[in-house]
């Protein structure tokens, strides 16, 4: 791991070429929370009652007790990975944050070592930004790139005449939900499953 040196860290917009750099750095820190989260979704009481309803109701058409035990598991994982990889910027980042008031940034280290992203998305509320895909290398974590990345988000938010910012992050990024209280976040809502608040949205006056 290196040991960071703030006054080498910049902040730019992203350039079309590093699209694809971005988007697997991107990738790469949704995996873990993704998987998380799948789990903490199917193992709240409500969900495990579902799938254990569906898994009888199986065992009367299928002869095998382990497919019927898998299957609603199966089916389940794969609609809830697809549903939190529909996205559209994911799709097309670049031409995404490059439309209208949206923008996207990279920190760079050293000048050619992009080490994170932070993207910007305007909200129905003209007074309000939302900040989205805030990513950081796993070389660079815990060294402060997201620090700085949410400072620039907040002071270029504040030029543009933002007086808010929202953000949305699952229950089970919990260094997330640490580092977003730090800089001043409060718990403002959420999305919820079942019951259950799985994405918890925060809110900062600028």
């Amino acid at each position: 791991m290196p040991t960071l040196v703030e006054d080498r860290v910049s902040v730019r917009e992203m350039r079309e070429e590093e699209s694809q750099l971005v988007l697997e750095m991107l990738k790469d820190g949704f995996k873990d929370t993704e998987n998380r989260l799948i789990l903490y979704v199917l193992t709240r009481p409500m969900s495990l009652l579902i799938l254990a309803v569906v898994s009888s109701g199986l065992r009367f058409l299928i002869n095998s007790f382990i497919a019927a035990l898998l299957i609603p598991v199966l089916v389940a994982i794969v609609i809830l990975k697809l549903l939190l990889w529909r996205s559209p910027d994911l799709k097309r980042i670049y031409s995404y944050y490059t439309a209208g008031h949206r923008k996207i940034w990279v920190a760079v280290y050293d000048e050619d070592d992009i080490c994170g992203c932070v993207a910007l998305e305007p909200t129905h509320d003209r007074h309000v930004a939302e900040l989205k895909r805030l990513s950081v290398s796993r070389w660079y974590r815990r060294l402060g790139v997201a620090s700085c990345l949410v400072r620039f988000f907040e002071t270029h938010a504040r030029n543009k005449g933002f007086l808010q910012v929202v953000l949305h992050t699952p229950v089970v990024s919990k260094a997330s939900s640490g580092l977003f209280e730090k800089c001043g976040y409060k718990k403002n809502g959420g999305w919820n499953w079942l019951g259950y608040t799985i994405v918890q949205e925060y809110s900062k006056d600028l």
